[in-house]
């Protein structure tokens, strides 16, 4: 079956033995094996499908491209979102404060209240905490925003797609004779989208974000 596909598509490329391919058909039959490599081996050693190991592949390259900063922010942030992290914030002052407040007999007070250097301290946790957290957070605002772009180009792609698909039944009704039943929007379908004026008449149909001011309309009479 797989010569017969292989052999399918080398007939359709206009291949026969005594002619060398070019760069472009021996390509096209490249991706023909490789399509059906995967076809036929839907998961390797691990039991993971083609598409989940591509998927993996780009989380694993776009970690390694992190930077120092950006490691030590997703690090120093996991170790914050944890309920040890708490945990031990609450020893922590139970036992300044212990100390401090001569609760315990025997130790003299080093920070007595209002406990200015404990406050110090945290303040100065916050503001290094806060840092790292926005590193991590514009980090993770970056990996959306590609896998945004990523989405948005695979479904311009496949719309696109479709709308050869939808052309090619279209043509073959048509020379079927077919009687066309469909309505004027069937036939819009056919037609190549227009980005630019769908994204302009979808800014037009949605509200206005909050915090900005639409145009108020002219008054009657041009009074203002």
């Amino acid at each position: 079956m797989r010569a017969a596909l292989l052999g399918h598509g080398a007939s359709k490329l206009g291949h026969n033995p005594g002619r060398v391919m070019g760069t472009e058909e021996r390509k096209t039959v490249a991706d023909g094996e490789d399509w059906w490599r995967d076809l036929a081996n839907p998961a390797d050693d691990s039991g993971l499908p083609p598409n989940v190991r591509r998927i993996a592949k780009l989380e694993e390259e776009q970690l390694r491209a992190r930077s120092i900063s950006e490691r030590i922010a997703a690090t120093v942030t996991q170790a914050a979102g944890t309920a040890l992290f708490a945990i031990a914030h609450l020893v922590w002052f139970i036992v300044w404060i212990a100390m401090n407040g001569k609760w315990v007999h025997g130790i003299k007070p080093f920070d007595p209240f209002p406990f200015n250097l404990l406050t110090m301290l945290v303040s100065l946790e916050a503001i290094f905490l806060s840092i790292w957290i926005l590193i991590s957070q514009n980090q993770m605002t970056r990996q959306a925003e590609r896998r945004a772009h990523l989405d948005l180009q695979i479904n311009l792609l496949a719309e696109q797609e479709s709308t050869a698909t939808l052309r090619i039944v279209h043509d073959i009704a048509e020379h079927l004779g077919i009687r066309d039943r469909g309505s004027r929007g069937d036939a819009a379908l056919v037609e190549e989208t227009d980005i630019e004026r769908l994204v302009s008449r979808m800014d037009e149909a949605l509200p206005d974000a909050p915090g900005t001011s639409a145009s108020e309309p002219p008054r009657p009479g041009g009074t203002e």
